[in-house]
């Protein structure tokens, strides 16, 4: 998968692109559909005021949030896309920096980790997860995140799962 990583108002000390491509493969580790060299999907770090902005057009709630993800594709259509082909945009994450490290403090978890939980979070929104029509359907979408972010040394951010 190719990423489109646009940064503005984040911490410079950090290399989000990096995390970004990080957290991706993680992403792509646990969820199949997700590779593929014909996938794209930007990600973009910025403020809650933009955020607020996307999350009151789009969703019709006016407030920030942590993370907004904009499917391009159905499951159905990923599941059926074949090897070769034109590219195709998965679709577009955008995180809020005041949001991500108010909960990363709260939470007692770098930046950095609660960071990647939400881009693991976003792209498997864009590969056709959810997390709100049922207990069964998030619990699914949340022991892929945790297996991701194993993947990066990352803990379970839902707690002790053993």
């Amino acid at each position: 998968m190719d990423l489109d990583i646009a940064i503005e108002g984040w911490p410079e000390a950090l290399d989000w692109e990096g995390l970004a491509g990080r957290a991706a493969a993680a992403a792509t580790g646990v969820e199949p559909v997700l590779v593929g060299e014909r996938l794209s999907a930007s990600i973009l770090f910025t403020s809650d005021a933009q955020v607020h902005g996307l999350n009151r057009e789009w969703r019709g709630k006016d407030k920030p949030t942590n993370v907004l993800s904009f499917p391009m594709l159905e499951r159905e259509d990923l599941l059926a896309l074949a090897p070769e082909g034109p590219p195709e945009m998965l679709g577009d994450i955008a995180l809020a920096h005041e949001t991500c490290a108010r909960e990363a403090a709260e939470k007692g978890v770098s930046l950095e980790h609660h960071t990647a939980h939400l881009i693991v979070h976003g792209l498997l929104h864009l590969a056709g997860h959810d997390h709100v029509d049922s207990d069964a359907q998030a619990e699914a979408m949340e022991a892929l995140e945790i297996a991701a972010l194993a993947k990066m040394g990352i803990a379970d951010p839902y707690g002790d799962r053993n």
